[in-house]
Order: C-alpha cells, then structure tokens, then sequence
C-alpha cells in the first residue's frame, strides 16, 4: 500500500504532468534505467518538492502509528497515543520558542526535537518521585503534567508573540504541515526515524510478553521495567523526530492501531508491520488531500482530526475488542 500511496503522490500538484513522463523520469535516474529529455521545472518539481514531501510523510506517518500501537502495548491502555508523555508540548514549546527567536526552519526542528526528548524525560523523572518504581499509570499520570505544563507555556509565548508575524507562523507549526518540507530535511529526517521504526519492528514479539501484565512478565524471565524504558525511549525518539519535522499533527497515533488491531490482531508481530504500512499510507494520502482540496493548502492536522475523531467514535460505538 504505501508503494502505491507514494506513485499516487508524485502525480498530484500544482505542476501537471503525464503519469507516464513523470515515470519515465524516475526510470532514467536509476542505475538500470534510460536516459531522456525532460523539462528542467518538471525535474524541480519531482526531486525537489514532491519526493521530498511525500517521503517525509510517509515516514511521519510510520513514526506516529507504530509508536502509539507500541505505547498502547506498553501501558496496556487504548486510548494512549503517540502523545501521551508530553512529547508533542515539548516539542511545541521548543518551536515556539525558535520561531519567537527568528531561527531557521532548521533551528525551528531541532529545537521541537530536543525539547519533546526533554519533555518526555521530564515525565519519567517526576515518575520517579514515588518510592516504587514507575508503573504505566504513574508515567501516564506524569505525562499528563508535564503536557499541561508545556502547553501553558506555549500558550504563554502565543500571548506574548507579534501578532502579526510571529503568532501565525507558530499557529501554522502547531497545526501541523508539510509545506516546507526540502531534500535537506531528508538527511536528518531519514535516519532520526528509520532508526526507532527499525529497532521497535526487531523487538516487536517481545511486546506481546509485556502486554500480558507485570506478573506474567516478570514471571518469564523480562525486566519490566528496563524494556519498558527502552521502548519508550526509541518510541519517543520515532516521534520526537515526526514532530519536529511536521507540526503536532494528532490522531495518527490513536486510531491507526486499532484500524491495524482489526486487520490483523492484537499480535504485536503483525500488529507493529501493519501500523507501520497502514500508518504511512494513510499519512501520504491526508497530505494529498491537504494540498488538493482548496486552492490554499490545508493543515494537515486539521484533516487527520476531521477524520480521526469520528473514526473513533465508530469504533467506541461498535464496541471493538481492544485487547
């Protein structure tokens, strides 16, 4: 599927070209492929906009399903997301605060990347404020906190941000797009998230061990407590990573899952590669809608609530088996 949503994609924009000149293009710059005159804006506008777009969303897409499937094995919860641990506030807070201080949009990603890493280990510190060790509750509880906190503080800089200039650029940011995504972004973008997607995908079977609850893992051999860090860390960085390239975009991490929970199971060794494909097809597709709707493009976020939200509600309504 997200074979096809990609070869969608590059045939969707404001330059129109023929599907079959498009694909001859991309034939001629692989090693085995010939060569052919084409139009130098027809080559700007397919390697320097569209692939980097459409690659860079799929790998949000992939980054934000597989690790709100992960957290909800994680702290056996479904209505957990991708979010729950504060990672979108902080990373909020860290383009607030670039943006407010004129940075480029380099500055702008990675100061949403490491203030979301911050975030996240903000919530496991105050987690550790209990004489026991942390559990699922208390990390979520604590994730909670430091959410709140992060989001009046980006609600602070909004209030103090030029009206005019500033405020809007971090409302953009905040609700989420793909619109200036370059190649550039690409090299940092790729390994950031191929990364902890390739790691969880490895240790994907091991999840169905923690997912049976604290006793029955502990009881098998598993250090609860260490591998349950371990795929918050990687889970965090895959999203940390999204975010920070994209905006806040929600929803994706939530209903993903249980789409792929439908589809294949609750076995998290089908679970995690179907979050994966679904998630980046689905994220590829929203973008197409964003910049093919209207003559202006659409937040992206904006889109994935639209449809989020009352998917939801389906399946709240239908009573899915969430286990």
């Amino acid at each position: 599927m997200p074979v096809f949503a990609v070869l969608l994609s590059l045939f969707l924009g404001k330059y129109n070209a023929d599907p079959m000149t498009i694909l001859s293009l991309l034939f001629s710059k692989m090693p085995f492929g010939f060569g052919g005159e084409f139009s130098p804006n027809l080559e700007t506008a397919i390697f320097q906009v569209r692939l980097p777009r459409v690659w860079t969303a799929l790998l949000v897409g992939m980054s934000l399903s597989v690790s709100g499937a992960v957290f909800q094995g994680v702290f056996r919860n479904p209505l957990v997301s991708d979010h729950i641990l504060g990672v979108s506030n902080g990373a909020s807070l860290g383009a607030a605060a670039a943006i407010l201080l004129g940075t480029s949009m380099a500055g702008v990603q990675l100061a949403a990347f490491f203030t979301g890493l911050l975030a996240v280990g903000l919530t496991y510190s105050v987690s550790r404020i209990y004489k026991t060790s942390s559990t699922p509750l208390t990390l979520v509880l604590s994730g909670i906190i430091v959410g709140g906190f992060f989001s009046a503080l980006v609600s602070l800089m909004k209030s103090v941000a030029d009206p005019y200039d500033k405020m809007p650029a971090i409302v953009f940011w905040l609700m989420g797009s793909f619109a200036k995504i370059s190649s550039v972004d690409l090299k940092y973008a790729v390994p950031a998230m191929c990364i902890p997607i390739i790691a969880l995908w490895l240790v994907r079977w091991r999840i169905n061990v923690l997912a049976m609850g604290e006793e029955d893992a502990r009881a098998l051999g598993m250090n609860t407590e260490q591998f349950r860090l371990v795929l918050i860390v990687l889970s965090t960085i895959a999203t940390s990573s999204a975010v920070a390239v994209s905006g806040v975009i929600g929803w994706v991490g939530l209903v993903i899952p249980h789409v792929a929970r439908i589809l294949v199971g609750p076995d998290h060794k089908y679970l995690i590669p179907a979050s994966i494909s679904l998630g980046g097809t689905y994220m590829v597709l929203m973008d197409d809608l964003a910049r093919s709707l209207a003559t202006a493009e659409i937040s992206i976020g904006i889109l994935t609530a639209i449809i989020g939200a009352p998917f939801f509600a389906y399946l709240l309504r239908k009573g899915t088996n969430w286990s």
